[in-house]
């Protein structure tokens, strides 16, 4: 493991102080009760966090101080974890801890699909890619889906601990454990042979599709049963991510003891099936997604895709679901009254545009349109998540300011 210098190792201890300071602001505080009361319908206000991702770069790089590459990464790191909190001004917790999750590997049907990169300008390959699908038609190839591989590298794992303790370990312990579980099913279907390979394999060989998604979610399930063989999954009550711009603070799940799936959070979501019918997403997809999620604790569902058409038959039946996306293409007012009263969660994703499209922000526009959702959302219990903002312009006052009327609107007319 690279040796940390006496520089970095001065600007990692400071952040690690700071980041301890912003942890035991009466504000976080009370964030930290409000998040546990918020994901138990405890709470009467909305809960609201920025995902800041896809903006990144322009962010995190320009404080960067450290020059090692290992003291850098911790570096980002330290920073990741505050940010939002210090800067975007939303409701992200900011913990008493540094968090190491294990190293561990899952390769559906034992297969790498190759991705191919398209770089900018500056060499960097963000720029856009696709993938070499391995699966070309489903009949022809289909003795290539064998066993899926799962891994754990336990030593990687405890030496970056390990390091980040010698380190400011005295500061700000070190945790090693897990986030939320978490797939996927159809997103890597998609990676494998494409999505009109996908859509027509459906049509063509129903009975090899059904087949191949029983495998992925049989060896999903082997894969979570080889994690609590190896010890390597840890409590989701407290602020460990839940995936989609949020976190799993509970007190319905166990926070000590012997660990598995069905005692943690997890999440699923189906983008790539908004092209199918209700009824094939019914037959064709959700027996293999419900074999997933019930063997979660409690569940998290939904990305982009519009959730009402596959509410009714599909999801109102997983008696685990405690949050449900209702993103910039659902029906909010339809969500609205089938989850008023429900113990799940309304996880709003606002539309991407108000934010992350020109370089002003129309205010009165996004007020009609959040208004729009905490009307919607009226007798459920509402958390809003902006996420798909690709660039902020650099303008982080803006970001800031768009919390801020989220609130305004919410002390309004909530």
């Amino acid at each position: 493991m690279e040796t940390i210098s006496t520089k970095d190792r001065e600007i990692l201890r400071n952040l690690a102080k700071h980041k301890l300071e912003l942890h035991h602001s009466e504000r976080n505080q009370q964030n930290l009760k409000d998040w546990l009361l918020h994901n138990t319908f405890r709470l009467e206000r909305p809960m609201i966090h920025i995902e800041f991702g896809t903006f990144w770069s322009e962010l995190i790089p320009k404080r960067l101080e450290c020059e090692g590459a290992l003291a850098r990464k911790f570096e980002e790191s330290l920073w990741e974890s505050f940010i939002n909190y210090e800067v975007i001004g939303d409701d992200h917790p900011v913990t008493n801890y540094f968090p190491v999750n294990w190293h561990t590997r899952h390769i559906p049907f034992g297969i790498n699909v190759k991705i191919i990169h398209s770089r900018n300008e500056k060499g960097d390959n963000t720029l856009g890619h696709k993938f070499e699908h391995p699966i070309v038609d489903l009949e022809d190839d289909f003795h290539k889906l064998g066993p899926s591989i799962d891994s754990i590298d336990k030593t990687a794992t405890t030496e970056y601990a390990d390091t980040a303790a010698d380190v400011f370990g005295d500061i700000l312990p070190v945790k090693t454990g897990t986030d939320a579980l978490y797939s996927c099913p159809t997103r890597f279907i998609v990676f494998l042979m494409g999505m009109e390979t996908m859509l027509f394999s459906m049509y063509d060989y129903p009975e090899l599709f059904h087949k191949m998604m029983k495998q992925f979610a049989d060896d999903t399930v082997s894969y979570f049963r080889f994690l609590e063989k190896n010890d390597a999954l840890a409590p989701t009550t407290d602020a460990e991510r839940l995936g989609q711009g949020t976190w799993c603070f509970t007190d319905e799940l166990p926070s000590s003891g012997q660990i598995t799936s069905k005692k943690m959070w997890g999440y699923l979501d189906s983008q790539e099936t908004v092209g199918v019918s209700p009824a094939m997403y019914e037959e064709m997809i959700f027996p293999y997604y419900k074999t997933i999620a019930d063997e979660y604790g409690l569940l998290s569902y939904g990305c982009c895709e519009p959730v009402h058409a596959i509410w009714e038959n599909c999801l109102s039946k997983l008696e685990n679901l405690r949050k449900v996306s209702v993103s910039p293409w659902c029906d909010e007012e339809y969500m609205g009254e089938v989850l008023k009263g429900r113990k799940t969660i309304f996880h709003r994703k606002p539309s991407s545009n108000y934010l992350g499209v020109g370089t002003n922000l129309d205010e009165d526009a996004f007020r009609d349109h959040i208004r729009k959702s905490i009307k919607a959302a009226k007798g459920c219990t509402l958390e809003i998540t902006q996420r798909d903002i690709y660039t902020i312009n650099n303008d982080e006052p803006k970001v800031r300011r768009y919390v801020e009327l989220i609130r305004e609107e919410i002390a309004s007319h909530w």
